[in-house]
């Protein structure tokens, strides 16, 4: 019987930890399949933040390193520049790129390090308990916002996105989502494209993925799902941001 489907040799055989409806799993494959069609899992170093994707090392089959709390970008660009020819990636979620890690990326960006980063947004702190994030939407709910995140305390949530492509050395920033089949495939092109301009030498390149943390929304994997598409996507809008053309 021919097999239509199986493990990607991108990932390790290693159990996820994630909590049940998390889509780092979803992700973690989409990245490891892309590494694996591009053959480029000799050549590739991946940096694995502090936050719930923590073990990403357990996971990708390529060589990885562990980065401090959001400088994960700093490691990427030693790794890139002492090793050019490696095909270097970071995996951040939104508390350690979008707020300790803030700095580390901004300049990595402007300064057009050819790597690539996955940044994961679930508009939530997931490992340490469910904190309000750079990315919590207005309203959304926390531990550290029980009532709701207020625009006048806290202002309003960082559109990663929009920011890094207004910097010339950002040469690829798209946002995409893994919220249905459909923009899963939408999301394994882009990061396919970003890991494509990195070999190609265009610079740096961001693809940005709305993801869900049913645990510490208080939902259902499946009303997580819904809850993503109903009050992510109208704050985050899909779609590409800067590509190489449009920044020559």
């Amino acid at each position: 019987m021919a097999k239509v489907f199986e493990r990607t040799n991108g990932l390790t055989d290693k159990a996820f930890h994630y909590c049940p409806g998390c889509t780092h799993g979803i992700i973690h494959r989409l990245v490891g399949e892309v590494l694996e069609e591009l053959d480029v899992l000799g050549e590739a170093v991946g940096v694995a933040p502090v936050g719930c994707s923590v073990f990403a090392y357990d996971y990708f089959n390529c060589d990885m390193h562990e980065a401090a709390h959001g400088r994960a970008p700093a490691v990427a660009t030693g790794v890139k520049r002492v090793n050019p020819e490696n095909v270097v990636f970071t995996y951040q979620g939104d508390g350690d790129l979008a707020s300790i890690g803030a700095a580390e990326i901004v300049h990595a960006a402007a300064r057009g390090e050819n790597i690539t980063t996955i940044f994961v947004n679930n508009a939530i702190y997931g490992m340490t308990g469910g904190q309000m994030a750079p990315t919590t939407l207005i309203g959304q709910k926390a531990t550290t916002s029980p009532y709701g995140r207020d625009e006048k305390l806290t202002g309003k949530p960082i559109k990663v996105s929009e920011m890094l492509s207004t910097l010339d050395g950002a040469k690829f920033v798209e946002r995409v989502s893994v919220h249905n089949a459909a923009n899963i495939r939408k999301t394994k092109k882009a990061i396919k494209k970003a890991f494509e301009l990195q070999l190609s030498g265009e610079g740096f390149g961001i693809v940005e993925i709305l993801s869900t943390c049913p645990t510490n929304w208080g939902l259902t994997p499946l009303e997580s799902l819904k809850w993503l598409e109903e009050n992510m996507l109208p704050y985050y809008p899909l779609g590409n941001l800067r590509t190489p053309k449009e920044v020559e």
